[in-house]
């Protein structure tokens, strides 16, 4: 049984959630048939770098694409969601970070594609790769076969060498809002008959950062307490801190009551409240103030 994040991972660029900016760029692009050969993708993790570079590789390839958008439904799309497409090749840098590998790649990217009409490569977390590498891609970067598009992924740029990203189209995801990730996991736990006490929502997204994929993943153990799912469940289950406890530390703090701050922290994290999470949370209130 897929888990959300990957039954609910956007199949075109219209179901994309908080890269608008980005997302309608590629959409032009692609519809105006001048799509980049090497493009760099940043942002912290899950959210949509590497769901949009397998969008950009369908709407590269699509059979009945409208409007830049890929239609998802051909056979073109299927294959490249189902990872079947022997002509999208996708790597985690992670695993695969010597000159051999990049290497092996590359001559790989020589030969014309099978059966699309593009042979697109998907890089994973790219600042993994060595420094040899590194400078193994950068010549088919600046000459690469008419044929090919590189697709560069990471989570830390400041690791990407500039002469790599000087040769790529460079694109900054952010973190996605909290009013966009509050619309999409309503709209999820919708479909999914998910009954959700007030508040359980806002829980997961304040525990997510602006990641999808958290947030779907925090869903998806959520789901499984069962129909009628309570906010001190969830809080429990997530090591949330909640609201009350943060308002009770400041008071503490205001009336200068050091004496049971010990007693204050031992019962608050016997209960089942993540320290780190609980640091957050308190900072978080803060800045509302």
């Amino acid at each position: 049984m897929a888990v959300l994040y990957q039954k609910y991972r956007p199949q075109t660029f219209a179901e994309v959630v908080g890269q608008e900016p980005i997302v309608q760029t590629l959409r032009n692009a692609t519809k105006a048939g001048e799509i980049a050969h090497a493009y760099l993708f940043t942002g912290s993790r899950g959210v949509g770098k590497t769901t949009v570079a397998r969008l950009l590789a369908k709407a590269a390839n699509c059979l009945m694409g409208k409007n830049g958008d890929p239609c998802g439904k051909c056979e073109v799309c299927e294959s490249i969601a189902k990872g079947s497409a022997l002509d999208v090749i996708e790597i985690d840098a992670a695993s695969h970070t010597g000159v051999d590998n990049v290497r092996e790649l590359i001559e790989h990217a020589q030969f014309r594609p099978t059966s699309l009409a593009m042979k697109v490569f998907i890089i994973d977390e790219v600042h993994m790769l060595s420094k040899a590498a590194f400078n193994a891609l950068l010549k088919t970067l600046e000459e690469p076969p008419s044929h090919a598009m590189f697709i560069l992924a990471t989570t830390d740029i400041e690791k990407v060498p500039d002469t790599i990203a000087s040769r790529t189209q460079r694109f900054d995801f952010k973190r996605i809002t909290a009013e966009s990730m509050g619309a999409t996991l309503s709209r999820i736990a919708k479909d999914q008959k998910l009954k959700l006490a007030d508040g359980v929502i806002e829980a997961v997204i304040s525990q997510s950062e602006g990641s999808m994929r958290d947030a779907l993943s925090r869903l998806d153990m959520i789901a499984s307490l069962g129909s009628g799912i309570a906010l001190e469940d969830v809080q429990r289950l997530l090591g949330v801190t909640p609201l009350e406890s943060v308002q009770e530390l400041i008071n503490k703090i205001i009336a200068h009551d050091s004496a049971s701050l010990p007693d204050f922290f031992d019962s608050t994290f016997s209960g089942g409240a993540d320290p780190v999470v609980f640091n957050r949370s308190v900072l978080h209130y803060l800045r509302l103030l």
